[in-house]
């Protein structure tokens, strides 16, 4: 370090490097005392620029014109993509009728935007990359704990088949047990049997033997054979042994029965811009929700409803045909699906195209430009309630043929991403039964299904972790059971869901929070939930073929 310039001492002149420092030269950057300025300047150069030591770098340096070589360029043309130019340059016809503004105000303004810059570097932007990098480190410090979790809880697993193998083994040794004590019961039963034969046998014997060497005639004539008897064998008693007969192991299936884990899923979520935050605005629940239109769709038996912008929505029921409607009814367009069955359920995707999904063919299809296309084709599995993500990603419930399970397969076009089945105990997060599973995705990328046959709302993490149930509310279902049925998500991150037993909606904060619920709009089975940008919400009535456009916020 310059023992000039320490903490510990004063500046000094660069040129005889004792006297304190009292100006600056701002072109050839050197410090400079009272008496080295002459001698600084005294070469004649006329660029020196003597200014006070604490002005220092005040003066600004302009580049040379290449036109005019001995003057500075002290502007810039605008008409001219803003090049530099001198005064002279200002007045020569190539630059004739041009504006010009001077360097030094764009050089102000440029230290200005500089500042602020620096300013958002060092007070927001670095230390939001800190934050990030040090998130990171965590979780990669975190990562073997984690991954030993898991592997703990597939040893658990192991273990507690190992105990349920050796109590069906030991239950199996007692019947075998049982059976045997049966087996030497029969045999021994028979063998008193025979053994009584015999002794009766062996007195007939000796009797014989007596009456033969006897001279008495009575007991002679009066003998009376019993060979015959005697000759005739009793049953022979077959018992068979048990035979034990295992069954062959199938690997695959005994790997399918004995638990699964979700692959690996990464989700790149936008950090907010730091730059122009917009101020996101806190809308309160309404006192009384009102409704605001009420839609006559034709749909037998409505079911679903989904928001094109604020003036469209489409429709659809347990009829073949998915309608599209403005606010005031009039049908804009029709379509017809392809298996000719009624659709399951509809969304609208980031293009505004619309996608629905079919039992019959297993498929989820898309409707672009009048023309319908296959998306989607499952195989062993059937399509149920659907919904698009913020990231434009499909969310699909499914159930296998055999109805026994149903889970939640994240898709990106056509390509499977996430499968969401199983809680981290290997339990099922969802019912089996073949009820609908409407699902929307939360503003924190949580992912909510409505579990009708359950009787509950399951939320789960982007990750797909359980993260809280809602049974319902003892002040909405204490004379009915809850029964969800459609489910969406307003701007507030809160979660609302179809009532259908209780013809109501309910409101959830997106931590389960029970805030209230509507029930002064006189709905009458509620079904199919979606809200638009403005957070209106929109309600089909099952049986009634309407959809009640709701204003619930303030």
């Amino acid at each position: 370090m310059d023992p000039r310039s320490t903490a510990q001492d004063v500046h000094r002149c660069d040129l005889c490097e004792t006297a304190i420092v009292h100006s600056y030269c701002d072109f050839c950057h050197v410090n400079l005392c009272k008496p080295c300025v002459v001698d600084h300047i005294s070469d004649g150069y006329l660029k020196h620029a003597i200014v006070p030591f604490m002005e220092r770098r005040s003066t600004l340096v302009y580049s040379k014109c290449k036109t005019h070589l001995h003057k500075n360029c002290e502007f810039q043309c605008e008409d001219c993509n803003n090049i530099f130019v001198c005064s002279s340059c200002t007045a020569s016809k190539q630059h004739k009728g041009h504006n010009f503004v001077e360097v030094t105000e764009v050089y102000k303004t440029k230290k200005e935007v500089i500042k602020k810059d620096i300013k958002k570097l060092e007070n927001h932007i670095s230390p939001s990359y800190e934050k990030i990098t040090l998130e990171l480190e965590q979780t990669l410090a975190n990562l073997d704990v984690g991954y030993e979790k898991l592997t703990t809880t597939m040893s658990k697993q192991g273990e507690q088949w190992h105990r349920e193998i050796d109590a069906i083994i030991n239950k199996m040794k007692t019947e075998i047990s049982e059976i045997k004590v049966q087996h030497r019961e029969i045999l021994q039963t028979h063998l008193n049997e025979i053994k009584q034969i015999q002794s009766v046998i062996k007195q007939s014997l000796l009797a014989i033997r007596e009456i033969e060497k006897s001279t008495e005639v009575s007991p002679t004539i009066e003998y009376s054979s019993k060979i015959r008897e005697f000759s005739k064998l009793p049953p022979k008693v077959q018992v068979s042994m048990p035979t034990f007969i295992p069954k062959p192991i199938d690997r695959e299936k005994l790997y399918s029965l004995f638990g699964q884990f979700t692959s690996l899923y990464t989700a790149t979520e936008e950090n907010v811009s730091l730059l122009n935050q917009p101020k996101t605005s806190v809308r309160e629940l309404q006192d009384e929700p009102e409704i605001v239109t009420t839609i006559q769709t034709g749909h037998e038996y409505l079911r679903s409803v989904t928001c094109v912008n604020e003036d469209r929505i489409w429709t659809s029921g347990e009829t073949n045909n998915i309608k599209c409607l403005n606010i005031n009814g009039s049908l804009l367009q029709t379509i017809h699906t392809k298996s000719g069955k009624w659709p399951i359920d509809i969304a609208v995707d980031r293009d505004g195209d619309l996608l629905y999904s079919e039992w019959e063919t297993r498929t989820v299809n898309k409707v672009k430009n009048r023309q319908t296309e296959e998306l989607i084709r499952l195989q062993g599995w059937r399509p149920y309630n659907l919904c698009v993500t913020s990231t434009g990603d499909l969310l699909l419930t499914m159930y296998i043929d055999d109805l026994t399970q149903s889970k939640v397969v994240r898709y990106s076009g056509s390509t499977e991403k996430q499968t969401v089945q199983f809680d981290d105990e290997g339990k099922p997060l969802y019912s089996g039964n073949s009820y609908t599973k409407y699902i929307t995705e939360n503003r924190n990328h949580d992912i909510c299904v409505a579990d009708c046959a359950a009787g509950a709302v399951v939320v789960v993490n982007q990750d797909g972790k359980l993260r809280w149930r809602y049974t319902g509310h003892h002040s909405v279902t204490k004379n009915k059971p809850f029964q969800p049925f459609g489910i969406t998500s307003d701007s507030q991150s809160r979660i609302l869901t179809a009532d259908y037993n209780n013809h109501c909606v309910h409101i959830l904060d997106q931590n389960r929070q029970f805030l209230r619920y509507i029930d002064n709009c006189d709905l009458k089975a509620p079904f199919g939930l979606c809200v638009d940008n403005n957070d209106n919400l929109f309600v089909c009535e099952f049986n009634k073929r309407n959809v009640k456009k709701i204003k619930y916020l303030t």
